[in-house]
């Protein structure tokens, strides 16, 4: 959901009081964004799997099979890993750059369609009583 105007510029001072008082910890903040977040997730998830291929191939040479079903789930669970890492970023929040910027709009945009269209139907079901 995008910002109000009047929302957008009261975040632009917040910002900018942040940068007035200590531009050391905001410089720090500006550097983590989604991107950097999302690639250390991968990787993280990425190494994990190896482990689990490790574990699940150690099990099998020799004659454990539990080793095996640790490794097949510390595989499924890295998967996961990344997969929801890179769906929601860090902390739930969708990506504000402005690469991917486009699809959250085409998105809002048809979200509004839909609440206009159920605010119709609402309002065509109470005009009749």
């Amino acid at each position: 959901m995008p910002l109000s105007e009047h929302e957008q510029r009261l975040l632009d001072q917040m910002e900018r009081a942040l940068y007035a008082e200590d531009p050391k910890f905001a410089s720090a903040l500006e550097g983590t964004g989604l991107r950097t977040y999302t690639r250390r997730r991968v990787y993280l998830a990425v190494g994990g799997f190896v482990v689990g291929i490790g574990l699940l191939m150690g099990g099998m040479v020799v004659d454990q099979i539990w080793v095996s079903v640790v490794g097949f789930l510390v595989m499924l669970g890295c998967a996961v890993f990344a997969v929801t890492g890179w769906r929601r970023g860090p902390a739930g929040q969708a990506q504000q750059s402005g690469g991917a910027a486009a699809a959250p709009r085409r998105k809002a945009g048809m979200m509004d369609r839909v609440e206009q269209r159920w605010q119709r139907r609402r309002d065509e079901q109470t005009g009749g009583f």
